[in-house]
Order: C-alpha cells, then structure tokens, then sequence
C-alpha cells in the first residue's frame, strides 16, 4: 500500500502495551491533523484501560521519530486566510501533549532518528524518553520564525542553567546522549538493543529500559557548557549577543552568525515565552503558545517567509521584517502575546 492509503498512525494493543507507530516516513512522520486525531483517540481509548500498562511510540521508515509539525501546510492555510483550521491544528495537538503529560501511566518513546518540534512534544511530556546514537532533537523553529511550542515553554526552562534558552534560539541540535545531559531524554540505548527493548516493553513494565540503558557519552556541548549559561542567561537579546562577544571564542561567534541568520521577532517573542513559562503551569503555558501562534502565523509576515525559504524554496535567504535584532521594538513583542 501506498503511505497515502496506510493510516497515519497505526495504534495496536500489543502484550500489556499500547503500541503508537508514526506512520509518514516521506515526511519523516511530521504531525498532520490526521496523525494529531490518532494520537487523541488513542488516549481517549486506553489511559482508562486497565488491560493497558503502558504505551510505546516509534517512528516509521528508519529515519525519523517525527521531524515536527506539518508547517507547509499551516503556512498554506495562512495564505489562505484559513484561521480556523489553524487554530485547529494548534489547540487540538496542545490537547494531545496535555494528555501525554497527564497520562498517570508510562509514555515511552523510542526516538531512533530525526525528532524535532513537534516530535518533541509528543514525547517530552511523558517518561521515559529513550534515545539512540542515531537520535537527533532540536527545536529549530526560530529558522522559520515561529517559536518552541508543544508545551515546550514549560519543559526548555526546567533544563539546567540557560541549556533552555540556548535550544530555543539556536536550535542546536543535539545527538542522542547529548539529549540526556540536556535533560530532553532519559535513558540512552544502543540502537542495536532498541528491539530487544521494545519486546521487552510489551509485558508491561516500563522498568524494564532501565536494564537495556547505558551511560551516554559525554556531551558535545561539554566544552561550553559555562558559556551557554553565561551567555544565554542574558535576559534580552542585545544582551546575549554583548556576552557573546566578549566570549571572543570561535564558539561563541557560531552563535552569534547562527542567531543572526534567525528570525529576529521569533528571537524575542521565544525569549520572552520562556521568560513567562519559567512561573507558569503547563496549561498555562500551552495557552499562551496558543495565543501566541495566532498572532505568529495568521499576522505577521516571517513566518510565511521563513517557511518559504526553508521549506519551499530551500535554502534562499529569507526577508525578515523587522531586518534585525537591534530593530525589534519590545512593545510589540508584547503585543504578540496579545493572540
């Protein structure tokens, strides 16, 4: 069958277990609405299930967990003045990362590949999150001028030090291991032992991860590690970039050319999220991203361009409005809050 027949989640009971497979591999299963309403009829069907111990999600085709969230076509619905089936899309994917957090039994998601944005969400918010040597997270949203939501504006500030803010504005990506050291994972395991793992898992006891997981290596960001706090700690961005600066360290000036190539109004509405999301409550959190995406997406003009020349045009050098970081008023950064 072709993947455009196949479901795009494809949700078993499998043992004591409730198996979720991401099922888009051309894509590398990035969340569509289908897939979003896959995962809700999932909880809605077993977290009440006492037959059900535990569910386990995998990502289809060998590449990737789940590369995020469809934004091509959320970029096509902006285009087409399609708000409603915008707000769609956001709150009833917010709904699933709200139900993953509230589950009251183990998540265990087994990232072997490409998970970002919107893979991030709908793993993060349960236990445990197990990564291979082939896994690779990142929030890159600040690329296309939107910014870390799924719930991650409560997650990246609990990280330890600025390791938040540096994820959320960079878009570092990291390797598996790295992910444990940066508190995005729990538990490292080989690759080679994800499906003696995965069987494991089917009696039912999440436990079980613990006897397959090793020490991850030691993280790349290592080396720099006190300089992402010193920098990053900053509480604006002229701020960050005076600390990087004074770092005076080829590292420091890949942030600085890495944060100049971003969005610079999705550079301060994320800082200021995390900023907010630091006091707030999950749902707290998922409303103000919520609110935040409508004023993102629907209104202001780089997230259509940075779409456009990340995704569509691939590669062509995006117009940002305003040009830089330096140009951003805080008012309306404020305002954007505002939904």
């Amino acid at each position: 069958m072709s993947e455009t027949t196949e479901p795009t989640i494809i949700a078993r009971r499998e043992g004591a277990a409730a198996t979720l497979l991401m099922n888009r591999p051309k894509t590398l299963n990035a969340l569509d609405l289908a897939m979003i309403r896959g995962f809700q009829s999932a909880l809605d069907a077993w977290a009440a299930d006492p037959a059900v111990a535990l569910f386990i999600v995998e990502g289809a085709g060998g590449r990737a967990f789940c590369a995020g969230g469809d934004v091509r076509r959320v970029r096509e619905q902006a285009i087409a003045g399609d708000a409603a089936a915008i707000e769609a899309f956001f709150a009833e994917e917010y709904r699933v990362n709200r139900g993953i957090a509230t589950l009251g039994k183990p998540w265990v998601s087994l990232i072997d590949g490409v998970c970002m944005g919107g893979g991030i969400g709908v793993s993060v918010h349960g236990r445990p999150v197990v990564v291979t040597e082939a896994a690779l997270l990142a929030m890159p949203e600040t690329a296309i001028a939107l910014f870390p939501d799924v719930g991650t504006s409560y997650i990246l500030p609990k990280l330890p030090g600025a390791m938040g803010n540096w994820l959320a504005l960079t878009g570092a990506r990291l390797r598996g291991g790295d992910a444990v050291h940066a508190g995005l994972a729990s538990h490292f395991v080989p690759k080679a032992r994800l499906p003696a793992l995965r069987e494991a898992l089917l009696a039912g006891d999440a436990g079980v991860v613990d006897r397959f997981a090793e020490a991850p290596p030691e993280a790349g960001f290592a080396p720099h590690r006190a300089a992402i706090d010193r920098c990053f700690g900053q509480d604006s961005l002229p701020a960050i970039l005076a600390a990087l600066a004074a770092e005076g360290t080829d590292w420091a000036a890949e942030q600085t050319r890495i944060l100049r190539q971003m969005s610079p109004t999705s550079l301060c509405a994320s800082l200021e999220l995390l900023r907010r999301g630091a006091g707030a409550s999950l749902d707290d959190c998922l409303e103000m991203e919520l609110a935040l995406g409508r004023s993102v997406v629907n209104r202001h003009p780089d997230f259509r361009e940075g779409v456009r020349s990340v995704l569509v045009d691939k590669g062509s050098t995006p117009t940002w409005t305003p040009a830089t970081i330096e140009e951003v008023d805080p008012a309306a950064i404020r305002a954007l809050f505002e939904g």
